[in-house]
């Protein structure tokens, strides 16, 4: 099964799919968007440090990623806002990264495949590389799933349970890392935030817990993933921004179908009310 490329592809996105699920929904709920893009910026940076030094793509990644989130968690409260800190090193990463990249002499580079992604060439090795990560991840979210809520609802709260935040905001970076790293090769670094983002986000309307929303996120993160890598092999488009546009589509009629319930129990409300009320209303 695995000499097929297109089964390859498929293991690969639910791969990835699965681990992005329940980060994507700590991204949601600490508002920690324009990390998760940050840190996939930089992963341009950690795959030119990787082919200039011989060292494998998923440790350039990951060691980049942590050091911009070590750089980041240290630099902030110190005269610069966060927001301002995490722009100012994404786009410079990702900016020396390019231009690093270009210094790479004796290897052919394909940077469009590192920028949106080409699941269609994952092989046995990086197959391997991506479920290894996302058994990681899904292991540290289990582990720390309580301390990671605690310490994302309030600080407070988790400092009276014993539970430090920052070593909690240490593991949601480590995690991120990961998924960023395994992610690369299947939907490139300028739409990783957006697998990690959006099935979060779609999933929340539906749900009325933290664990029912990681799950339906993973539901719709691996539909997108292998609906998206059906279409864009029927119709012959870019797979991974493929991926992440019929991701959006399940947003949007998910927003429709919330916000047409809504009314539709509203309206009923009012109709179920006696006349002179509604007249007063």
């Amino acid at each position: 099964m695995l000499d097929d490329f297109l089964w390859r592809a498929a293991l690969a996105g639910l791969g990835v799919g699965i681990a992005a699920a329940p980060l994507g929904c700590f991204v949601v709920w600490r508002r920690m968007a324009y990390f998760g893009d940050a840190t996939a910026h930089a992963a341009i940076l950690g795959v030119a440090l990787a082919l200039l030094w011989n060292l494998s793509i998923f440790a350039g990644v990951m060691g980049v990623a942590l050091l911009m989130a070590f750089c980041v968690s240290t630099l902030s409260g110190r005269g610069y806002a966060m927001d301002t800190l995490l722009g100012v090193v994404a786009h410079s990463a990702l900016a020396i990264g390019l231009v690093a990249v270009s210094f790479v002499s004796g290897v052919r580079i394909d940077l469009h495949a590192y920028l949106f992604g080409d699941i269609l060439a994952v092989g046995k090795i990086d197959l391997a590389v991506i479920w290894t990560g996302a058994v990681l991840v899904i292991s540290l979210m289990l582990w720390r799933w309580q301390a990671l809520l605690t310490a994302t609802l309030n600080e407070e709260l988790a400092y009276a349970s014993h539970i430090n935040p920052r070593r909690e905001q240490l593991v949601l970076t480590v995690a991120l890392a990961i998924v960023v790293a395994v992610a690369l090769k299947v939907v490139g670094a300028l739409l990783i935030a957006a697998l990690l983002i959006i099935p979060a986000a779609t999933a929340r309307p539906f749900s009325r817990t933290p664990e029912q929303m990681a799950l339906i996120a993973a539901m719709i993160a691996m539909a997108a993933t292998t609906g998206g890598l059906r279409a864009a092999y029927m119709f012959d488009t870019p797979t991974g921004p493929t991926i992440v546009s019929l991701a959006a589509v399940l947003f949007v009629l998910a927003m429709l179908v919330t916000q047409s319930w809504r009314f539709l129990c509203q309206h009923l409300s009012i109709r179920g009310k006696p006349a002179s009320t509604r007249r007063d209303q």
